[in-house]
């Protein structure tokens, strides 16, 4: 019965490991292509509005 609890310990290690390393990939992967983007377009960053005060600022990382 232990080796059954400890399996499944590291079973759910490893999915929400999985889980944290796509998200952080699917990050990575959304910052290189704004970049591409801005590269392509000659642009010196990506604008986005503040909701609150309505203005353009740059994104931020």
């Amino acid at each position: 019965m232990p080796q059954l609890i400890f399996f499944a310990l590291i079973g759910l290690v490893a999915y929400f490991g999985y889980r944290s390393f796509v998200r952080e990939a699917e990050r990575v992967t959304a910052k290189v292509r704004r970049q591409e983007n801005e590269t392509a377009s000659g642009a010196n960053g990506t604008l986005v509005r503040d909701p609150e005060t309505g203005e353009y600022r740059l994104a931020k990382d």
